[in-house]
């Protein structure tokens, strides 16, 4: 029986079957079966979650074959629950049409991406879920169901699979539009003066603290008339492919052999970062390449706690002396309407802590948890944390809602695994 591997190679699972169902209809043959053999059943996205989300050792399924534009109108797309970011991002360009905001990694399918709350940064626009118009939900007794509002609409935007299996979403989107992206270095303490006025001044902001110096490399993404200016190939190239991944990927190994050598290697890393600007398409903006394997721990925090928690971050990697290669990454967004969004209720940063597969780190990890957790933080479900249900109810308004909404839709814990068994609670008779 195949495996199931993620992208980090920190999960996997043999399931007792695997199916690929190329329709909404197949998806219920499968939850239908499911049910009558006892199993439990999961769909995949494309694993690029670090946590146990997706993994059932009942029936897995996987989304290959349920990809695709299934329909589209007046300043919306429905497309098949499997479809790469990247495939929407290149059909919605042919289309002249864009997603407002996004993340910058593209292999996630359209489906994983939103029930684990991806987000990309941005000042007045949220995360996927929040661009979401109507789903289609395959749920526990194998009906078909469409849904575009009330509770059920708000729990499963961003639903972790525990309340059906999605098998189509449909996104708000709007004309295609350019970006002018301006990347520039500046003192982590600087950021921390002037944070405020910082989030607040452009569309889209995200910056990166290199830890053991004090130079972040901020992005600021903002809409640009144009026309556009985009890099040239050798310059994309250049940046995204060998300094971005095939440099910092040898600078990566380099630290895990030698791990005394991670300040040095980040200094001179903090040295070549220069100012540069273009203008191009939207989604090419806010995209990256990310080849080099790394695990991530991300909790969103009131945004009036940012200061506290970088100024926090930066004390312990201080005191430990641990070496870490890879940049923390800040990002903001607005208020979420999704039940179990990171963003619910309130204006959210999000501190991302990363280190290189080759290298794990679990103190590291750990210690930033217990400064965010001090901070009202949410973590993100995609990726590595600790929190179980007793933590995720005191710091998300309508847990307990959701709590009982899964548990009246799927009461023998059919979509259940382990993962949501401790973020959720175990179902009732699951």
């Amino acid at each position: 029986m195949d495996a199931f591997v993620n992208w980090a190679r920190n999960q996997s699972v043999t399931p007792a079957e695997v199916r690929t169902p190329a329709s909404a209809a197949e998806v219920a043959d499968a939850v239908r079966d499911a049910a009558r053999a006892g199993r439990r059943v999961r769909m995949t996205g494309t694993g690029h979650s670090f946590t146990g989300v997706a993994l059932t050792d009942g029936v897995l399924l996987r989304p290959n074959a349920l990809t695709g534009v299934l329909g589209a109108g007046d300043g919306w797309v429905k497309v098949a629950a499997g479809t790469p970011l990247h495939a929407l991002n290149e059909e919605l360009h042919r289309r002249g049409l864009a997603l407002a905001n996004m993340g910058d990694i593209t292999a996630q399918t359209a489906a994983g991406a939103i029930q684990t709350g991806t987000h990309g940064s941005g000042r007045h626009t949220g995360g996927l879920a929040d661009q979401v118009a109507e789903l289609e939900m395959v749920l526990a007794d194998g009906s078909v169901a469409t849904v575009r509002e009330g509770d059920l609409f708000d729990a499963a935007r961003v639903g972790l699979g525990a309340l059906g299996i999605l098998t189509a979403v449909t996104f708000r989107v709007e004309p295609a539009f350019l970006l002018r992206a301006r990347r520039e270095p500046m003192a982590f303490g600087r950021i921390l003066d002037t944070l405020d006025d910082l989030t607040g001044a452009d569309d889209h902001l995200d910056f990166f603290w290199l830890p053991h110096t004090d130079t972040c490399l901020v992005k600021r993404n903002n809409r640009d008339a144009g026309p556009a200016r985009p890099p040239t190939t050798f310059k994309r190239w250049l940046d995204e492919v060998f300094l971005e991944n095939t440099a910092f990927g040898a600078a990566c190994a380099l630290g895990a052999r030698l791990p005394q050598a991670v300040p040095a290697i980040n200094r001179a890393s903090a040295r070549l970062l220069g100012t540069s600007e273009f203008v191009d398409a939207s989604h090419r903006v806010f995209t990256s390449v990310r080849e080099v394997r790394f695990l991530e721990t991300e909790y969103a925090i009131p945004r009036r706690h940012l200061a506290r928690a970088l100024r926090e971050v930066r004390d312990l990697l201080d005191r430990s002396g641990r070496p870490v290669t890879f940049p923390v990454e800040v990002r903001v967004t607005p208020p979420s309407d999704a039940w179990l969004s990171t963003a619910y209720g309130r204006d959210s940063a999000y501190v991302a802590c990363h280190v290189y597969r080759g290298a794990p780190d679990p103190e590291y990890f750990a210690g930033v948890e217990e400064i965010m957790t001090r901070l009202e933080g949410r973590p993100h479900w995609g990726k590595l944390h600790t929190r179980d249900a007793d933590y995720l109810r005191g710091v998300y308004p309508r847990f307990g809602d959701f709590v009982a909404l899964r548990r009246e839709m799927d009461p023998h814990g059919l979509f259940a695994n382990d993962y949501l068994d401790r973020v959720l609670g175990a179902s009732r008779d699951g």
